[in-house]
């Protein structure tokens, strides 16, 4: 079963089921995915939004709810807050399990001591091999911040 069809699945149960956030949240994924097709269309390179395409465009969505989320805990906006809190869980259910910052933490060491990387410089090397082997469990924005610190000891 390819991630679009689930979306599409649950889209419509949540329709059924008259949950106004799950409605708003698939109708942001599906037409997020509707532009995909077109932009793969379109381009040099024609092709069929695969699953990967759309693994991508939730890593994406996610990202840009975890930045919203930061703002409104600033802000102290919590009616804003919940909505993004549950967006963010719903995209998140269609990508693998990301890595807790412990495990993150213990996968850069051991990449870190593979690569014999001993300063901030080797860093591309190091991202470029997490990216390699794990680049659908790794936040990447938390193992940078996990190598920073690592590579200035």
């Amino acid at each position: 079963m390819t991630i679009r069809y689930k979306i599409d699945l649950d889209y419509k149960n949540s329709l059924k089921s008259k949950d106004k956030i799950k409605i708003s949240t698939y109708r942001l994924i599906l037409s997020g995915i509707k532009d995909l097709d077109i932009s793969n269309r379109s381009g040099p390179k024609k092709k069929d939004t695969d699953d990967e395409d759309i693994k991508r465009l939730l890593k994406k969505m996610i990202k840009q709810r975890s930045e919203s989320i930061e703002i409104y805990k600033k802000n102290n906006r919590d009616d804003l807050l919940q909505i993004e809190t549950q967006e963010q869980k719903i995209l998140s259910t269609y990508l693998p399990k990301q890595l807790s910052e412990e495990e993150t933490k213990k996968i850069c060491a051991e990449i870190i001591a593979a690569t014999k990387a001993s300063s901030i410089k080797d860093m591309g090397r190091v991202m470029g091999e997490l990216k390699k082997k794990y680049s659908d469990t790794v936040d990447f924005s938390l193992a940078g911040k996990v190598l920073k610190v690592l590579l200035n000891k």
